[in-house]
């Protein structure tokens, strides 16, 4: 059985906000939810969570209200042993404890996995890195021999020890019974005055545990954020493998440099995306869809052969087979388009349904709308849905025209073949094949003076 103690206690104070550091996000998602998602995928039986919390408790646990977690409160911030003190009383005499921390969203479950495996037969499984530069980190000390005898941390370092690069990750597994022991007899006698969690490497040395090493392949795995220039440079190198495993699925990046996903792209083959494209949420494309640059999906399924022009928002829509939207386009939550249906420049449609090869081309506003197949609003129409307090629906049939600049006073139904006439405010249904114009009469007024400015 495994239990997972993930520390997220502290206050972040480099990050010059009032949000616990453990909620900012890395594409678009909490660094603790990194972390348990990386926990959700290992390969083990019986997985408990426990969040150790702190700093903004209540918001942190809020949002974990939904991921099977269970939150022990670290009511003074004293070091990373005091935090997984606290965890003890919650833990599993037979667990191994798999000790993890909020803020080092990149950890990924196979790292964690082999590090599990380290730790078999009552020993504990440690993992470092290797750092060019460890400035900063705590070192890990070996014998000639290569055992690990312990770890000193950067304050505590002398100038002799400062020179080693490999580096503690603070990612161990130690078994729950060997922390109930140990964690207690820590001391705070050190140059930050807390209980430091590697202390417990030189307890193990003395009572002959075994200390297995998994060295990490990836600097970025574990890196942690504690600034707004760290949390800029995971993000970058989080959306670099999100764009690198595109590349690879055969999706076109015009610049994989400039392409966020904060969330889940299913893509078809021969996919193109422009430059400045976010994909957020859960979002499919078929195959052969053509998204154009500065265009934001979220949460929306995109059929084969559809081409989104530059400077579109999608967001909870549908679109079926060989559609093309935008530029400048807005589909909002309930929005179904049908084969072929266009939806051009400055166009906002919001839960309405656009029938089969059904147009509307420019600066319109469709909402609360059921259209039929081979429909052409012209430019300036809108469905006035909203009366103020409710909202009502517009109906409109199969090959139907509705001239430029027209209202649709909802709630109103135009039949299959129905001609509005530009201009037009539509109050009442409008039959099959009829056409129907709503607007006042032209006059012309002969010899008209236009007025002139007064003296003053």
């Amino acid at each position: 059985m495994l239990d997972v103690v993930i520390l997220a206690a502290g206050k972040g104070t480099r990050m010059n906000s009032n949000r616990p550091k453990v909620l900012h996000s890395i594409a678009g998602k909490p660094m603790l939810h990194h972390v348990i998602d990386s926990v959700d995928a290992l390969n083990a039986n019986a997985i408990q969570k426990l969040v150790v919390v702190g700093h903004g408790a209540e918001q942190v646990i809020t949002s974990v209200a939904d991921r099977d977690c269970q939150c022990v409160t670290q009511t003074e911030q004293l070091g990373t042993g005091h935090a997984v003190m606290q965890a003890l009383p919650a833990l599993r005499p037979d667990a191994l404890v798999l000790i993890l921390y909020a803020d080092v969203p990149l950890i990924s479950a196979d790292s964690l996995q082999a590090l599990m495996a380290s730790a078999v037969d009552g020993a504990m499984g440690l993992m470092t890195v290797e750092l060019p530069n460890p400035s900063g980190y705590g070192r890990i000390l070996r014998n000639d021999g290569g055992d690990v005898l312990a770890i000193v941390e950067e304050k505590d370092a002398t100038p002799e020890q400062k020179t080693i690069t490999e580096v503690n990750t603070g990612i161990m597994a130690v078994p729950a019974a060997k922390l109930t022991e140990w964690l207690p007899e820590l001391s705070n006698d050190n140059a930050q005055g807390e209980y430091y969690l590697t202390d417990i490497i030189a307890k193990a040395r003395a009572d002959g545990t075994a200390i297995n090493v998994y060295q990490s392949p990836s600097v970025e795995e574990v890196e942690g954020v504690n600034n707004r220039r760290q949390q800029a440079k995971l993000e970058r190198l989080y959306q670099q493998r999100q764009a690198e495993a595109l590349l690879d699925r055969g999706v076109y990046l015009a610049d994989p440099g400039r392409f966020d996903c904060r969330g889940t792209l299913v893509a078809g083959r021969d996919v193109e995306i422009d430059i400045n494209v976010i994909i957020e949420g859960s979002v499919e494309l078929g195959d052969n869809v053509k998204i154009g640059a500065n265009c934001h999906i979220k949460d929306s399924a995109i059929a084969s052969n559809t081409e989104i022009k530059a400077n579109s928002v999608l967001e909870s829509a549908v679109v079926a087979d060989a559609c093309v939207i935008g530029p400048f386009a807005r589909l909002r939550p309930g929005t179904i388009l049908h084969s072929g249906a266009k939806v051009g420049n400055f166009v906002e449609v919001k839960k309405a349904v656009i029938g089969e090869g059904s147009k509307v081309n420019h600066l319109s506003y469709i909402g609360d709308c059921e259209m039929g197949a081979r429909v052409n609003v012209g430019a300036g129409t809108i469905t006035c849905n909203y009366d103020g307090i409710n909202k009502f629906k517009t109906a409109i049939g199969d090959d139907v025209f509705v001239g430029s600049n027209s209202a649709l006073v909802a709630p109103v139904t135009l039949g299959n073949s129905a001609t509005v006439g530009a201009g037009s405010v539509v109050t009442h249904d409008v039959k099959a094949n009829e056409l129907t114009v709503a607007r006042a009469r032209q006059r012309a007024i002969a010899g008209w003076q236009r007025p002139v400015k007064l003296p003053k």
